[in-house]
């Protein structure tokens, strides 16, 4: 059973990773997906991926957006609402870290997190809110991190940015849910990654694993699988919560 058959989502950030997986498995269950990528490197992977998901007889199109610039995704929603009619699915993954001790962290690393991390989000959702208040109905699934839910040392800016997206993600459910518009966040835990490929390099490896019960990190498909159930009506009466998907860590 397909259960997103006909629906339309944004993926944000999805060339590559957590944002790839995601896309991807929106499109296998029925949804047609429009998706950002931000860097010219990126471009040939984003297409690649455009085609992946056109194979899978649903319409895609990848659009070079920077999801921390308000007018970029004004432009951005508005080609989509062209293109694709409407919006039911907004997932809001784009997100970079820039990790360093605070006594060394600049002001311009840690505008650069705020700007991609939580801006996005406020600058996405602003967007997207109007087709879905005219169709009464809606998801919309904020990407934050375990690290957000506990902190972590060394990161400071990522934490800040992924708390204030939790902080964010409740105030808007509480707004929206009268319009029957859901909003949730994810946290994931320590998922393989480019962006982590670090985490399993060296010493500090088996002391991450060690905090985790489940004794191994994520995969970005498993992130993806809770990614559908909060897109798809399964998930009709949850709104305002945060999923970690962990593994254990936050217990």
């Amino acid at each position: 059973m397909k259960l997103l058959e006909g629906k339309i989502a944004i993926v944000t950030g999805a060339a590559r990773g957590i944002g790839e997986a995601i896309a991807y498995k929106l499109a296998e269950h029925g949804a047609h997906v429009a998706f950002t990528y931000v860097s010219d490197s990126s471009a040939e992977k984003a297409a690649q991926l455009e085609q992946k998901i056109k194979a899978l007889g649903v319409k895609s199109k990848a659009y070079k957006s920077n999801a921390g610039n308000f007018a970029e995704c004004e432009s951005f929603v508005n080609d989509v609402i062209k293109e694709f009619g409407t919006v039911d699915v907004c997932v809001n993954n784009a997100g970079i870290s820039k990790d360093n001790l605070l006594l060394r962290l600049s002001p311009e690393q840690w505008d650069d997190v705020m700007n991609v991390n939580l801006k996005s989000i406020y600058n996405m959702t602003k967007q997207i809110i109007r087709p879905m208040m005219k169709a009464k109905k809606g998801s919309i699934i904020n990407m934050s991190s375990i690290v957000g839910v506990r902190g972590n040392a060394g990161q400071s800016s990522y934490a800040a940015s992924k708390a204030g997206i939790i902080g964010f993600t409740k105030s808007v459910a509480l707004e929206l849910g009268s319009r029957n518009i859901r909003c949730n966040a994810i946290a994931p835990g320590f998922v393989e990654t480019d962006m982590t490929h670090y985490l399993k390099d060296g010493d500090g490896a088996k002391a991450f694993l060690e905090k985790i019960p489940l004794g191994r990190f994520g995969s970005a498909e498993e992130i993806a699988n809770t990614t559908l159930f909060l897109a798809s009506d399964m998930s009709s009466y949850i709104t305002g919560q945060v999923i970690s998907a962990c593994g254990g860590l936050n217990i």
